[in-house]
């Protein structure tokens, strides 16, 4: 996950929005990177994604990826923050639409409602338990960063997966989804930031819902 440093913001100069407002916001924004997805699965052949060398591919994803954290945390403007987002969603939804091509479309909407509840519910958790969710915090990016460990050195080493794996990201993933939404609505409530803190969940979202998809098609 690529860390974000809009939580930390404690004071703005820029116009504070109601409550409303401000979840509709960051709602409608993870709408759109969701839209984007569709549409980058709806309209590109993922046999071309496939064909690309992989070391160029990967170089591209994490240049697109970390340039728009970086526009996205270093600007207090909406509109480059958007910008920023949008570099995000796109190497996101390249590997999205590679990967839901390997599954029934009746397993990747399985996925997707999976997904949906289960984000709803962990925002639900973040909002009544944000205290919980921070003390977490250090626990899951320990947790997080030793299981990928654990999982390149099984794939590039070994040559295995273990199923316990996919099951312990998502569970990771469900810890970070409440927390970013418990410090999302913590900060000052500004456009900039609710565009900010839905780049942050956007990537906790895309992260479980690989991760369901996969234990779905393999237990299906």
């Amino acid at each position: 996950m690529l860390e974000s440093e809009v939580f930390s913001r404690t004071e703005t100069q820029a116009e504070i929005i109601g409550d409303s407002k401000y979840n509709l916001l960051i709602g409608l924004v993870l709408f759109w990177g969701f839209f984007v997805n569709w549409l980058l699965v709806v309209n590109i052949d993922p046999n071309v994604l496939i064909s690309i060398n992989t070391w160029l591919f990967l170089l591209g994803f994490f240049a697109s990826a970390f340039y728009g954290v970086y526009l996205y945390n270093s600007s207090d403007k909406p509109l480059i923050s958007f910008i920023g987002y949008n570099f995000v969603v796109l190497p996101f939804g390249l590997i999205v639409n590679m990967i839901v091509s390997q599954y029934d479309s009746e397993i990747v909407i399985e996925a997707i409602k999976i997904t949906g509840g289960v984000t709803l519910v962990m925002m639900m958790l973040g909002t009544m338990y944000p205290a919980f969710f921070k003390n977490i915090m250090g626990a899951l990016s320990v947790a997080l960063i030793a299981v990928l460990i654990i999982e390149l050195f099984q794939a590039f080493v070994l040559g295995i997966h273990h199923d316990w794996i996919d099951w312990a990201v998502a569970a990771i993933f469900c810890g970070y989804i409440g927390y970013d939404w418990g410090r999302a609505n913590q900060i000052p409530k500004t456009v900039d930031n609710a565009i900010d803190s839905a780049a942050a969940l956007y990537m906790d979202i895309i992260n479980l819902f690989l991760r369901i998809l996969r234990i779905l098609g393999r237990n299906k």
